[in-house]
């Protein structure tokens, strides 16, 4: 039970962390300047680390181990947070998205150790129970962080945006968007120390050594001679990851634009993406309950896509604050393809977890895509369009992964591979 207490901790971290991108749209968009291309730059160099930094970062966790990988990840991440605060500060956004991406390979190595050290811990039957639990401490963090930085940071950003339209010149512009620039710099001061002081107290509390060949085999049998190559379900369960994710994030980080684009004043859309969160946490709630205890972890994976598609249609036909509200209950369709996802693949991986990891944490990388992509086609398509489309298009993708398993279940011819988590 400890070592659980710890990683929901650790997974409070990471969301606090993942899900600040949203207000900081927002908030860079302001105080740069930005439009839509530029100010989605921020999920993009987030995420994007997962893509570069997973095949080293899992080097290191194996052979390093993953509880001292945990550690090793909050100090680079302390990094991050540092430089983004500064670079912030100084008005320099190249700098900032360098933070970033900082930030985010930090991330990546803890991504990599924290959610194979949770779905380890226990069955694998169990694995989703436990993942949706790390879950409910991620986005408690996630819909407070998002409240905090509004508070302490953009507070005022209506009158902001007021006090730059009525400025005279532009050295006035430059004063009022300075001091708006400068409030970020404190709280991630703070930030950084707190990720600190976790990385050094992690290495006192005794948890586990657990080591991802020594996992496997604990829960594998023995083979002699090479490990065979991956099925092509889990392949497939990689890309599913890849699109889940980016819809996770537009959902979540592209809200307050949405909100923006059908009338919602920034005061208002600063705090989607907490209401998003929240979403996902009743999601959490739950599905901690039905499954597997009422609902197969397969028909739940359906049912959420099947959710996200009706939502998707309410997006794509009402109008105003009713399309607003279909967007931020995305979360709780969302809520959990993740905890079923990420340990079904893994189990479906056999002997080569190892690799499985690393190209789940890649696929990460989705929420970095799917933002960009969707800000790309808004001067096409237009936005409600170009929302709509992605996500339906996603998960669709999701519901036909969720068919094709259960139908494998149910023909039996790869019972042995998913019967502990149909």
């Amino acid at each position: 039970m400890r070592p659980l207490v710890i990683m929901a901790g650790l997974f409070f971290i990471i969301g606090f962390v993942t899900w600040l991108n949203g207000p900081l749209i927002t908030f860079v968009q302001v105080a740069f300047g930005l439009g839509p291309v530029g100010a989605f730059l921020v999920p993009m160099c987030f995420y994007l680390s997962y893509l570069f930094c997973a095949a080293p970062a899992m080097g290191l966790a194996r052979r390093t181990g993953l509880r001292n990988g945990i550690a090793m990840a909050l100090g680079g991440m302390a990094a991050g947070t540092l430089v983004f605060g500064e670079c912030v500060g100084r008005r320099w956004y190249p700098g900032a998205l360098g933070g970033l991406s900082i930030l985010g390979a930090g991330l990546t190595l803890l991504q990599v150790t924290v959610n194979p050290y949770v779905a380890l811990l226990g069955t694998a039957g169990q694995a989703a129970r436990r993942i949706a639990i790390m879950g409910i401490a991620n986005k408690v963090s996630g819909i407070i962080a998002p409240v905090l930085f509004s508070i302490l940071v953009m507070r005022d950003i209506g009158g902001v945006a007021d006090r730059l339209h009525d400025a005279g010149s532009a050295q006035a512009r430059e004063t009022v968007l300075a001091a708006f620039a400068h409030a970020v710099v404190v709280p991630y001061r703070c930030m950084a120390v707190v990720l600190l002081v976790v990385a050094f107290g992690l290495r006192h509390v005794g948890l586990p050594d657990i080591r991802l060949r020594d996992a496997a085999a604990a829960f594998l049998p023995r083979r002699e001679g090479p490990a065979p190559r991956m099925g092509a379900l889990a392949w497939a369960g990689i890309v599913v990851v890849f699109v889940y994710v980016g819809v996770e994030v537009l959902a979540g980080d592209g809200v307050g634009l949405y909100g923006s684009h059908v009338g919602l004043s920034l005061g208002q859309t600063r705090f989607l993406t907490s209401v998003t969160l929240a979403g996902m946490l009743c999601g959490y709630l739950l599905g901690t309950v039905l499954v597997p205890a009422m609902c197969s972890q397969l028909a739940y994976l359906a049912l959420s896509a099947v959710l996200g598609m009706l939502l998707c249609l309410g997006v794509a036909f009402l109008h105003g604050v009713w399309s607003v509200a279909c967007v931020t209950l995305l979360g709780l369709a969302n809520a959990m393809m993740m905890p079923i996802l990420f340990p079904l693949v893994l189990h479906l991986a056999g002997h080569r977890q190892s690799q499985a990891t690393m190209l789940l944490v890649m696929a990460f990388c989705g929420g970095g895509v799917m933002p960009q992509v969707f800000a790309l086609l808004i001067g096409i398509v237009g936005l409600k369009p170009a929302f709509a489309g992605l996500v339906m298009g996603s998960y669709g993708v999701v519901l036909l992964y969720a068919l094709l398993l259960r139908r494998r279940v149910r023909g039996g011819t790869s019972g042995s591979d998913l019967g502990v988590l149909s």
